[in-house]
């Protein structure tokens, strides 16, 4: 039975201390990546509201004044209206095809 000298084992060692540091390395990058993709897409969607939403003040100046939960509420009454869940299907339908 032949056991390592005390070199090859340090040299092990420190391959092993090399190799962890890579793949550390790597983890980093790739949580930085995950990190860029999740705040773009943040992004895109705060721009998608706040564009959405600009729109809906442009066309109804008179919500301007509204408070939040009022604005939720009428929202809420007018989507749940059928010829206006009809029309959103539709334009979705019409959208996807």
């Amino acid at each position: 039975m032949t056991s390592k000298s005390l070199e090859q084992l340090r040299a092990e060692k420190a391959a092993a201390e090399a190799k962890l540091a890579e793949y550390e390395h790597r983890l980093q990058r790739l949580q930085n990546r995950k990190q860029y993709y999740e705040k773009s897409e943040r992004q895109k969607r705060a721009h998608r509201l706040i564009t959405r939403g600009a729109a809906i003040e442009s066309i109804a100046p008179e919500l301007r004044g509204m408070t939040e939960t009022d604005f939720y509420s009428l929202m809420s009454e007018i989507l749940s209206l059928p010829e206006i869940a009809a029309r959103i299907r539709a334009a979705v339908k019409e959208r996807s095809e």
